[in-house]
């Protein structure tokens, strides 16, 4: 796939926009989305993706549209299990609901930014050395066993964030208000310029989403090694992730067997590079280094119906789960379903990562009541 350096620039341009239009437009003014406005712009960034995609299998032929096509729904399901973490970074720091949406887009912004650093990377990577694809199947096999592994625990309802490397060393260095203030990252006290938990917070989205890369970036390679596809696959479904995050953040708890269809896809996707590799194989200890065409590689059409087909049962199968008794089972209120997700948006109780004794003027969120409304999460 030959791509003119103006078709990336008009591309990279186009995704800078909608994310400067997404900022400008929606979040410089702190508000909490209405359903209404996330599911109106959610189903209008699928759109443009969707479009993008035809234009693609219009432009390029059938096999790169569907290959964009593979990638895309690919990214865009992990990216949903991602919004599983997010939820519970929110909650664990009891991030005000009107202020999520800065955060959330800035840390998918630096996403996209690191994102397109390990893509040019992988590429180059692949271009030289095709026994790479030997080590990116197995790991997404690993990952696929490690995925329906934790779609078996059903108890996760006193599961906190862990904080990661990155996150540890940004709260070691940089000194931290207690409150937050208004949605702004830094602020002076005493005449000094201290960093709010608000900045921490975009922190651990962005360097979470960094590691997620790590199990997506060797999955759409899988699907495809052509790069401008990988990059926009993996650009529009970030996009709009934040949109989806306000959208479904009530229907997280009931994706119960998302893991299950993650892992089923993310472990077909491996055996595809594996049997890739051995097709490209230049190793001497296997077949003596020629190439192993035996098993016949697996065709594109037959990726992005598996993906389909895989996403949807899971999906209906998790909707169609019934709660285990009058209160929801097992003490869960409501009528919900034993889930992999923690508490909704802004309602959990500070732990983990949290920061220590918040002051009783800090702002109030979902999940941190006034003085005298209740106890202290």
């Amino acid at each position: 796939m030959d791509v003119p350096i103006w078709v990336w620039a008009i591309t990279v341009a186009g995704i800078v926009a909608m994310i400067g239009y997404d900022f400008v437009v929606h979040v410089r003014t702190p508000h909490s989305p209405s359903i209404k406005e996330a599911a109106v712009w959610s189903a209008a960034y699928i759109g443009i993706a969707v479009l993008f995609g035809l234009g693609v299998l219009v432009v390029s032929g059938a096999t790169f549209g569907g290959e964009y096509f593979a990638g895309y729904i690919t990214e865009k399901s992990l990216s949903v299990d991602n919004l599983f973490v997010f939820v519970l970074i929110m909650s664990s720091f009891a991030v005000p609901r009107e202020y999520q949406q800065k955060v959330l887009l800035i840390g998918i912004a630096l996403a996209l930014v690191f994102r397109t650093i390990f893509i040019a990377l992988g590429s180059a990577v692949i271009d030289n050395f095709a026994w790479v694809f030997y080590i990116f199947g197995a790991f997404l096999i690993y990952t696929a066993w490690a995925q329906a592994r934790a779609g078996r625990t059903d108890d996760h309802a006193d599961e906190e964030f862990q904080e990661n490397a990155v996150l540890r060393l940004a709260k070691r260095v940089l000194p931290t208000t207690d409150a937050y203030h208004g949605d702004r990252f830094t602020t002076k006290v005493d005449g000094k310029r201290l960093v709010t938990p608000l900045l921490v917070v975009m922190i651990a989205i962005g360097s979470a989403d960094l590691l997620f890369a790590v199990d997506s970036i060797p999955a759409i390679f899988g699907l495809t090694q052509e790069p401008y596809l990988v990059f926009t696959a993996n650009a529009f479904s970030l996009l709009g992730l934040r949109q989806l995050y306000f959208l479904i953040d009530g229907l997280l708890d009931r994706l119960v067997y998302l893991h299950y269809g993650l892992a089923a896809i993310l472990g077909f996707i491996g055996v595809k590079l594996l049997i890739h590799a051995l097709h490209e194989n230049e190793l001497p200890f296997v077949n003596g280094g020629e190439h192993v065409t035996a098993i016949p590689e697996i065709p594109t059409w037959l990726s992005l119906a598996f993906i389909v087909v895989a996403l949807g049962i899971t999906t209906l199968l998790s909707l169609r789960a019934r709660p285990h008794g009058p209160a929801g089972g097992d003490g869960e209120p409501g009528g919900g379903v034993p889930s992999a997700t923690r508490s909704p948006v802004g309602e959990g109780e500070r732990g983990g990562a949290a920061l220590d004794d918040v002051p009783d003027d800090a702002p109030a969120g979902p999940g941190r009541p006034r003085p005298g409304e209740g106890e202290r999460g």
